[in-house]
């Protein structure tokens, strides 16, 4: 899957990030993240901090946080 969604469970801006790939019809895959910010590290290391969402284009090259960032290329680029 190219298309990778770091998310945190309850957390309404990954939820706004979800719903955006849901409404394009992208396929993609959920990484679920733990609570605690010193416990992301997967997330640091793909993105360089530990916020979510966090969205990873593999095929385009390109890592992305901010669920607004997120919606705007969600619908420029993948819609």
């Amino acid at each position: 899957m190219s298309v990778r969604l770091y998310a945190l469970d309850g957390c309404p801006f990954c939820e706004t990030a979800a719903e955006a790939l849901d409404e394009a019809g992208v396929e993609y895959e959920t990484e679920w993240v733990e609570a605690l910010h010193s416990d992301r590290n997967e997330v640091k290391r793909v993105s360089g901090q530990r916020g979510v969402p966090v969205l990873v284009d593999e095929e385009r090259g390109v890592t992305m946080a901010e669920s607004a960032n997120i919606v705007e290329y969600v619908e420029r680029t993948l819609a």
